[in-house]
């Protein structure tokens, strides 16, 4: 069932302005546009969730990160045209950042669970079940990471581990308990350079690997789902190897 329409009508900060070469008038525009539940969206909010923020005044959500696709792939999304701008992090790094005003989209956010600096108080987000695969490939997207290799100990065996990061232990408790009560997955938390880490390993993150990516064409961060998608290929080429030397035993 879907959720409820809501309707937007995006204007633009200062200094935050369509720019020429983006496909955008130069003129400060204001559009209207329906946003209702959907699988695009969801994958925004998890998005927002971990690279976005929402200002004091209750109006503006800001979204930045180091991967410019990224930015893009948000405006697309929401149907922006504001400009993309750069910014320098503290230890000269650079990332992207997009800032766009509208207060019915800063009260739904709220109304889910997010707030002005959530970093270390978010908790659960109120994503309808039907959508929660599509907010989690967001947030790992966002915050999210992985890595495989071939086990010392066992030679044959290819591993490949999943994971999200937040520095609100609580908002990881409740990402764990869905992914159990959803999928049956055991995931553990621990904490690393102050910030807390949630962790899929060997059978559990093959699962939820298969889970995110549910499709070939689905919207995501293409240089993540790739990586994936060479760990996912080894273990099944080792997996069909083990089936063949079963079968001739």
């Amino acid at each position: 069932m879907r959720g409820p329409v809501v309707k937007l009508v995006y204007t633009y900060a200062s200094g935050a302005y369509p720019a020429r070469g983006e496909g955008s008038s130069p003129f400060r525009p204001t559009r209207t546009m329906n946003l209702r539940w959907t699988r695009k969206f969801a994958y925004a909010v998890g998005l927002i969730t971990t690279d976005g923020s929402l200002s004091k005044d209750g109006r503006h959500v800001d979204f930045t990160s180091k991967d410019l696709v990224q930015v893009r792939t948000f405006r697309k999304i929401v149907k922006s045209r504001c400009k993309i701008s750069i910014k320098k992090g503290g230890l000269g790094n650079t990332c992207f950042r997009m800032q766009l005003g509208n207060v019915k989209l800063y009260k739904l956010l709220l109304s889910i669970g997010l707030h002005s600096n959530k970093s270390k108080t978010i908790k659960e987000i109120l994503v309808p079940d039907k959508y929660f695969i599509d907010f989690l490939r967001g947030h790992f997207d966002g915050d999210g990471y992985s890595y495989s290799y071939w086990d010392k100990v066992y030679p044959a065996s290819f591993r490949l581990y999943l994971g999200f990061t937040s520095a609100s232990k609580t908002h990881l408790e409740w990402i764990q308990r869905k992914l159990s009560k959803t999928l049956g997955l055991t995931g553990s938390i621990r904490i690393s350079s102050r910030v807390y880490v949630l962790s899929y390993a060997k059978k559990n993150s093959v699962l939820l690997a298969n889970k995110i990516y549910y499709r070939s064409n689905i919207i995501c961060l293409k240089r993540k789902k790739y990586k994936i998608e060479r760990a996912l290929g080894i273990i099944n080429r080792q997996a069909g190897m083990a089936k063949l030397v079963n079968a001739q035993s």
